[in-house]
């Protein structure tokens, strides 16, 4: 089976911190994943896992699930073992991983990874350039004339160069904390034969005041991050908006709560051009699966999104 994104669906999910849990216990739950419906299940940069393990680890425990990195994280990683990773996925499991690429921004990559962040853009194109040239291992091993599954790319972008860039050299953008507004914009940019993955943060399940508690939580942990005050302000957002753990219109905006607006904003979503929505769940606990939210969303896997490229 050749790499295709095809099979996504409308509606995912994207996790963080699946590999804070065993990984018999993160099997079972992508099982059950997959036997809801979700199209696809997107995985974060891992926190006590590659996640490319990781991925193996899932795509091992299901039988038609997409699994891709929603993203990996180019600092650190040689686009050597990036490719033979890609490589070895898709010898596994054919048509059923997808590679997810992006800087992320200064304060995880410096502050929690250790790493030096300079330049992302000029870095993501560097990479992508060593990606994609011929690997010399396997022209000194005879087989370098042996063509090779490529598993479908796509790079993490919010703004409109990082929207250019995964245009020209992806299958198409992942965003993430964004609006309606800027899929539409993302779409505009990235053109009709692109696939965009769009991120939801959503609550439900719970009272409205504990949805607004986790909904806060969750954007103040972001408000620190350039990249993400520098799309939210393009977005019509300002410093107002940034101050004392985000503003009621912030939050509102970028996590939906309650199956009705959840579902709305999904809609939304997909008519403003994204081919396919994860939706992150917010739990209390960082550290459990937020299952019983999963199981109340999964009749949104039945709806249509635009067709896949």
């Amino acid at each position: 089976m050749e790499p295709t994104l095809s099979s996504v669906g409308a509606v995912g999910l994207w996790v963080p911190g699946m590999d804070l849990r065993s990984p018999a216990a993160s099997a079972e739950a992508a099982a059950e994943v997959e036997e809801l419906g979700y199209g696809a299940l997107w995985l974060s940069e891992g926190i006590v896992r590659d996640p490319f393990m990781e991925v193996s680890t899932l795509l091992g425990a299901t039988r038609s699930l997409i699994v891709g990195t929603g993203i990996a994280v180019i600092w650190g990683r040689h686009p050597r073992v990036v490719r033979g990773m890609a490589r070895a996925l898709l010898d596994a499991h054919p048509g059923r991983f997808v590679l997810g690429l992006g800087t992320s921004h200064a304060r995880m990559v410096e502050g929690v990874m250790g790493l030096r962040y300079e330049r992302p853009l000029a870095a993501l194109r560097e990479h992508l350039d060593r990606l994609d040239e011929p690997d010399p291992v396997l022209e000194l091993a005879g087989v370098g004339d042996r063509p090779a599954p490529q598993a479908p790319r796509v790079l993490a972008a919010l703004g409109p160069r990082a929207l250019a860039l995964a245009r020209e050299r992806s299958a198409g953008a992942f965003s993430y904390l964004v609006t309606p507004e800027h899929t539409a914009g993302a779409r505009a940019v990235l053109g009709p034969d692109r696939t965009l993955i769009v991120e939801q943060a959503v609550v439900t399940g719970v009272s409205v005041d504990e949805a607004r508690a986790r909904s806060r939580e969750h954007i103040a942990g972001y408000l620190p991050g350039v990249p993400y005050r520098s799309s939210w302000r393009r977005l019509g957002f300002d410093d107002a908006d940034f101050a004392d753990g985000g503003s009621d219109r912030l939050v509102d905006a970028l996590v939906a709560s309650g199956e009705d607006e959840i579902a709305k904003r999904v809609g939304a979503h997909l008519a403003a051009g994204a081919d396919h929505v994860c939706l992150q769940a917010l739990s209390s606990d960082p550290a459990a699966l937020p299952l019983d939210q999963w199981r109340s969303l999964a009749h949104l896997t039945r709806r249509t999104g635009r067709p896949v490229a």
